[in-house]
């Protein structure tokens, strides 16, 4: 969460006057339940008039620099090894017979591997927020919230899983001009198995996550989408390779089972569905939160589109394309929970925070922390970026990995990509999350997957460039560890 203080001006005087004699009321033991006042990093609520006309306010202790930093590494350290770990994965199975065949179930992979944007860390970032507005205090509001969300993201993929394997078949039948229905059937049976299986799985690590940093007193926001980064691709990874392997074995012998798998899971859809409306958050973003993960899976697609042409030219893309789309993703996710968290403490929807603009300049983004708060906090982000990447990479270069050598024009070039994908993704987070407040949207349930889905892009994108320079420089593709 974002910590903040009141402003100067007449209008914060009169609220922190407001709460001061609140608190006297809610000490001495106020007859009017309406007025509460909540402090431990929760946020002040407002009798029922004054709620309507003036944003709420947060009284929240300040985090240093120092304390966010270290909150934020480890889990980023640990996201940054699942995703080495995935992308080692990645360099095995593309040798697989379902990968050399079935080509299309890359155009999957980040479409699939974007899951954990769109719905494990848009999970986090929104249980992150109701955490430190005091919404998981009690076990009937933990119950309620959790079944709610788990149960929408259930919902949502299986849905957004179908479209991803729709997708996939249409971005590989158009170059080609050939489509079989056996590989259709397998793309769709695997991808909706995939999308159920994984987002079950991390939806109980993040509920699990968001409880024990809300009972240790660590801000969730610094913690949970890493760690959801840390599992989601590795997960989502092993289990995609697993059902489309199986599949692929048993197209000749069991051919009703795809089938089979697509009817369940389509079936469930309704009572997973009926599942979320019980709840009323949960029940808001089921109303209105298809419209970011459809169009982020799309976006991620072309991504996939991208990464089935590079792997094709370059085979060392593959062990990297991960690690590169992950931090990028990553920083950008807890960057985005941080501003959406003070958003929801400092103002109500629609409405922006007293200074706070939409369109800012790169340079005021980054280094003027008078306009935005999130200056430091992006700038610590961007020194994660080099010394991260080197772990990284020689992590993989220890293990002998992939297919690319790691020399000193690699390395710049590998890094200078990576440098310029994390600075647009902040960018882009600022801009559009503020944007998206004052136009009534509630980022929590909007913002990541676009950051994520423009993670993918991006950063594929970028890397097939990169290889693209140490190609016509003559720094190429070895066989190390083929």
């Amino acid at each position: 969460m974002s910590m903040l203080s009141l402003d100067n001006s007449t209008e914060g005087k009169t609220r922190k006057r407001n709460f001061d004699q609140l608190k006297s009321k809610n000490m001495t033991g106020s007859e009017n339940s309406d007025e509460i006042v909540e402090d431990n990093d929760r946020s002040l609520l407002l009798s029922t008039e004054e709620a309507e006309e003036q944003p709420r306010v947060a009284f929240i202790n300040k985090e240093s620099i120092w304390a966010t930093s270290v909150q934020m590494f480890i889990p980023f350290l640990l996201a940054g090894f699942g995703m080495v770990a995935a992308s080692l994965l990645l360099d095995i199975v593309q040798h697989w017979p379902v990968y050399k065949n079935v080509s299309e179930v890359y155009i999957l992979v980040p479409a699939l591997l974007g899951l954990k944007g769109n719905l494990e860390m848009t999970l986090a970032s929104r249980l992150s927020t109701h955490a430190n507005l005091g919404h998981l205090d009690t076990r009937s509001q933990q119950w309620s919230l959790i079944l709610g969300n788990l149960s929408l993201i259930q919902c949502q993929a299986i849905v957004v899983g179908f479209l991803a394997s729709i997708a996939a078949m249409v971005f590989g039948w158009v170059p080609s001009g050939k489509f079989n229905i056996q590989h259709a059937m397998l793309l769709c049976a695997s991808s909706v198995a995939t999308a159920f299986m994984a987002s079950f799985i991390l939806g109980l690590v993040m509920v699990g996550v968001i409880l024990l940093s809300r009972h240790f007193n660590i801000n969730p926001d610094n913690v949970a989408t890493p760690i959801a980064a840390s599992l989601g691709d590795l997960t989502t990874l092993a289990l995609l390779s697993y059902f489309a392997s199986l599949m692929y074995k048993g197209m000749d012998t069991m051919p009703w089972l795809s089938i089979v798998i697509i009817v369940v899971a389509i079936l469930f859809v309704p009572l997973w569905g009926w599942m979320a409306s019980k709840n009323e958050y949960s029940r808001e973003v089921l109303d209105s939160g298809w419209s970011p993960v459809i169009i982020a899976m799309l976006i991620s697609s072309i991504g996939g589109l991208i990464l089935d042409f590079t792997v094709s030219q370059y085979k060392g893309v593959a062990v990297f394309q991960l690690v590169i789309n992950g931090i990028g993703g990553n920083l950008a996710a807890v960057q985005a929970s941080r501003i959406s968290t003070e958003l929801h403490s400092k103002s109500t929807l629609g409405r922006l925070p007293h200074g706070m603009r939409v369109c800012l300049t790169p340079c005021t983004a980054f280094c003027d922390t008078s306009v935005t708060p999130h200056a430091d906090t992006a700038r610590m982000l961007m020194l994660m970026v080099v010394p991260g990447h080197l772990i990284f990479s020689y992590t993989i270069s220890y293990l002998q990995a992939g297919h690319t050598s790691f020399t000193p024009i690699f390395m710049l070039v590998y890094l200078a990509a990576a440098l310029v994908q994390v600075f647009l993704l902040l960018y882009i987070a600022q801009v559009i999350i503020v944007w998206m407040w004052e136009m009534g949207t509630d980022p929590d349930n909007s913002a990541i997957p676009y950051l994520t889905a423009f993670g993918d892009l991006l950063g594929t994108l970028l890397l097939g460039i990169a290889f693209q320079i140490l190609f016509l420089i003559g720094d190429r593709d070895s066989d190390v560890g083929d």
